[in-house]
């Protein structure tokens, strides 16, 4: 006998349906694999004009490391773009204007250091809204990009960043400084290793998702690695001025 085949189109169109849901919400995802980005998805990995390089730091502000790496880049007359999470700037608010006093674009990293992959559309609105309404709040002017914890773009964060004006931005370089083995060395090694012009440098200016302390070698290798843009006749700067314009 054969059995009915009618409820079996109702659970392969629910299955689809699931499979289509999980897709939209896990594809971007691939753009956190560094070679994926770089080669398919340019301008996601920051990617600007041939004389720059855009300088980004995650994960502050924080009193005790955050006004040390200010007063390197007033040293070096370089101004950034930091990525700052809610959790942290509502801790530390006047940090966001010394960051703005001092010529710095202060950016969305969201609200706590939590890997989207695990939050749903709604709260993934949430979070980044309350966060980006933070930073207007305290810098008096709104942000303009975005940056994911752990670089894991989600289709609800992508939907939410394009509701609240935010252009996600994720990096072409990073200093691996956020381990607890990374010496000034490393740092610099890692970034500089295949660096090019109009790349996109993700740095951390605070260990609050790092091993502790590890900024310290962050701070110790920024001047090298300011001279050595400078010596390559790269200007360094913020995003804003970095990125050219297009889709």
């Amino acid at each position: 006998m054969t059995a009915p085949r009618g409820p079996r189109r109702p659970a392969l169109a629910l299955a689809g349906a699931a499979a289509a849901a999980l897709a939209a919400h896990l594809g971007p995802t691939t753009t956190a694999v560094g070679p994926v980005r770089r080669r398919l998805f340019p301008r996601l990995g920051g990617a600007g004009r041939p004389g720059r390089i855009a300088l980004t730091f995650d994960d502050g502000p924080d009193p005790e490391s955050t006004p040390r790496f200010l007063d390197v880049l007033a040293e070096h007359r370089t101004r950034a773009t930091f990525f700052v999470l809610g959790t942290m700037l509502v801790r530390s608010p006047w940090l966001a204007a010394d960051l703005v006093a001092a010529g710095h674009e202060v950016a969305v990293h969201g609200w706590d250091h939590r890997n989207l992959l695990g939050r749903g559309p709604l709260a993934t609105y949430r979070d980044l809204a309350r966060a980006r309404a933070l930073v207007e709040a305290t810098t008096g002017r709104a942000p303009r990009f975005f940056r994911p914890p752990y670089g894991v773009l989600t289709g609800p964060a992508l939907l939410a960043s394009a509701r609240l004006g935010l252009t996600p931005v994720l990096w072409a370089r990073w200093g691996r400084d956020w381990t607890a083995s990374a010496t000034p060395d490393s740092v610099f090694d890692t970034v500089t290793a295949r660096l090019a012009g109009g790349d996109t440098v993700l740095l951390h200016d605070a260990d609050c998702a790092a091993a502790p302390g590890a900024w310290r070698a962050t701070l110790a290798a920024l001047p090298r690695l300011l001279a050595e843009c400078r010596r390559r006749g790269w200007t360094v700067g913020p995003l804003g001025e970095h990125r050219v314009p297009g889709p």
